[in-house]
């Protein structure tokens, strides 16, 4: 069986690290916002070559809090991507704002910016730009017309972490940006975890605030806040794991670039210069795509759809008053995409097994 994705196996390559990195929170006696969480936040942001890192509780809080914390609420805007996970939405909607959709690039799958400046209103307040599967954005248009405009830029980095737009990392493109350590993320954790970069000093004072009760002193608070915390342990784990993490992108690499030389009869990733992605997904289209996911798994190669249904017709966001047919290419997306294995223990074997097993399915 080729499993999708291996996390007991990736994890097991850290096991005696992650060990030693639960005993010393063990024997600390300090769970909660401590020297981890502190030590964490300076490597991450050393890391993107951002000002700042503020460790929080997920992915999803992490967007989140970036809004709030802009004063981003009722009655606002944010541009948000067609074809993103519904987290990217659902902060929007946690602040209080309405999200409004743009159609992807069809061959990137991220934000065309050609087609922001038509969605501009007098309420819209950002564009919440995502670097889906691993692939950047093309970040420099998206900003000229944030610029031209007033509005704010904020990355959703879940899926790219280590990712370069034109040499740059992913996470100090923007006004700030959300990542997400969820367990199948490059950069996973062993539990739920997120943090947020910035080079906006103020914004990142605003946030360490929020998330911690509305409170920098204890049982003083300042404003309404919420228990977003990243605590000690999984900023520990996350500390191992960081350490490897450009090993392991450079390995998801190599098996990117022996699928797209091998693959026939699908729709491949196409990376544009100066674009480079850290591949957390290597997802093809093609029309057969149930078909194919059947024929995969009937032969023990496990893939995944992401996503099946975009957010716009999701019942969650029924309100929004959208249907089928309003959002085209989004919806032929998620219609065609298909996720093949991917990650850093997969041996070329592997790979070509899937190879061989795609193939095979466009010649029977």
């Amino acid at each position: 069986m080729i499993s999708f994705l291996d996390l007991k196996a990736i994890n097991s390559t850290h096991r005696d690290e992650l060990t030693a990195a639960f005993e010393r929170v063990l024997n600390s006696g300090w769970y909660v916002l401590g020297k981890e969480v502190q030590a964490f936040e300076a490597e991450f942001a050393e890391y993107c070559g951002t000002k700042h890192a503020i460790g929080v509780s997920n992915g999803l809080d992490a967007l989140h809090l970036i809004l709030r914390a802009y004063g981003i609420s009722d009655g606002d805007e944010v541009i948000v991507p067609s074809n993103t996970y519904i987290a990217t939405w659902l902060a929007v909607t946690y602040a209080g704002a309405t999200p409004v959709p743009a159609e992807p690039d069809a061959t990137s799958y991220n934000l065309d910016a050609s087609r922001l400046e038509a969605l501009i209103t007098p309420r819209t307040r950002a564009i919440l730009a995502v670097h889906l599967y691993g692939q950047p954005a093309d970040m420099d248009p998206i900003l000229q017309i944030a610029n031209k405009h007033n509005l704010l830029v904020i990355e959703d980095a879940a899926q790219a972490h280590g990712a370069k737009y034109k040499e740059r990392k992913v996470g100090g493109l923007g006004h700030a940006a959300g990542f997400s350590f969820y367990p199948g993320k490059n950069l996973g954790a062993l539990g739920d975890a997120g943090a947020i970069t910035t080079n906006d000093t103020e914004l990142a004072e605003k946030i360490r605030i929020l998330l911690n009760y509305g409170s920098r002193i204890k049982y003083q608070n300042e404003v309404q806040g919420f228990n977003c915390r990243l605590d000690e342990l999984q900023a520990a784990f996350l500390r191992v794991k960081l350490r490897y993490l450009d090993q392991e992108t450079a390995r998801r690499k190599q098996v990117a670039a022996l699928y797209s030389e091998k693959l026939a009869g699908l729709i491949v990733p196409m990376v544009n210069d100066g674009f480079d992605p850290v591949w957390h997904l290597y997802v093809v289209r093609s029309n057969k795509r149930d078909e194919l996911q059947k024929w995969l798994g009937e032969r023990n190669i496990g893939t995944l759809v992401h996503y099946p249904i975009p957010p716009h017709l999701q019942p969650a966001y029924q309100s929004l008053g959208y249907k089928v047919g309003d959002f085209p290419i989004a919806e032929s997306i998620h219609q065609e995409v298909l996720s093949l294995p991917m990650g850093p223990t997969l041996s070329d074997e592997d790979v070509l097994t899937v190879v061989d097993g795609c193939n095979a399915f466009f010649r029977a």
